[in-house]
């Protein structure tokens, strides 16, 4: 099993042109992280070949990201939405703080959406704290393909 690193995260940031035309404004920017000291990203990493195969443009930070990086990363990339996943059983801390730190850099307007291993009894407390979609085991890349287009630029 490996583990990615800060080189090869950057290297695995993947653009796809829109499909069915659009301009570049158009393409959905997705930052999809890993926070925490969860060690597994294969979940991560088919949600984001998905969104990318959908044409959207991915950002993947890798394993071990901080809120802090992931806020960076996500304002940096000008994204449009951060995906986070978690296994780990630390998501309500480190959601929570993605959003608020999101809040505090003036990039509240970034949605954030979440997945892994969480309790659904825990899911209307991170939409309370601000997250705008937990994907449970089991909801498929379409679904959360067609959940990122649904959602972003819906103003």
């Amino acid at each position: 099993m490996s583990q990615t690193t800060g080189a090869e995260a950057a290297a695995v940031q993947t653009a796809a042109s829109p499909t069915g035309g659009g301009s570049a404004a158009d393409v959905i920017r997705v930052v999809v992280a890993k926070p925490g000291l969860d060690g597994h990203d294969r979940g991560a990493k088919v949600v984001a070949r998905a969104l990318r195969d959908a044409g959207m443009e991915v950002i993947y930070t890798g394993l071990h990201q901080t809120p802090e990086q992931i806020v960076e990363a996500a304002i940096q990339e000008d994204a449009d939405v951060v995906g986070l996943s978690v296994l780990s059983g630390a998501h309500l801390t480190l959601f929570a703080r993605v959003v608020e730190l999101l809040a505090e850099r003036d990039a509240a307007d970034i949605i954030v959406f979440g997945g892994g291993i969480i309790p659904e009894d825990d899911i209307p407390e991170l939409e309370r704290l601000g997250v705008a979609k937990v994907f449970t085991p089991g909801a498929t890349t379409t679904e959360i393909v067609g959940w990122v287009r649904e959602h972003v630029h819906a103003d």
